[in-house]
């Protein structure tokens, strides 16, 4: 059952890159990274749980916060054209 899920979730992260690269949008693009991230953290998530692993769930809230930060700072460098205030 979480064998499936699992490639249900690549799969999906599959067609979602396809997204990220034909996407007529910068900001298409960037939300597909961001899918693709969310994604990852869902798989993260659930081989911990497969395996029994709980220090899994803390690396998939870390890559949560990088991803969350990471997406909010490439949307402020596209809009603005910088970083800073």
């Amino acid at each position: 059952m979480f064998d499936a899920a699992g490639i249900a979730i690549v799969l999906a992260a599959i067609l979602v890159l396809y997204r990220a690269i034909v996407g007529p949008t910068i900001y298409d693009r960037i939300l597909a990274a961001n899918v693709i991230g969310t994604k990852t953290v869902v798989l993260l998530a659930l081989i911990g749980f497969m395996y029994a692993r709980p220090h899994f769930l803390d690396i998939a809230l870390v890559y949560a916060l990088i991803n969350f930060i990471a997406a909010l700072a490439f949307l402020k460098y596209v809009e603005a054209g910088r970083l800073d205030l």
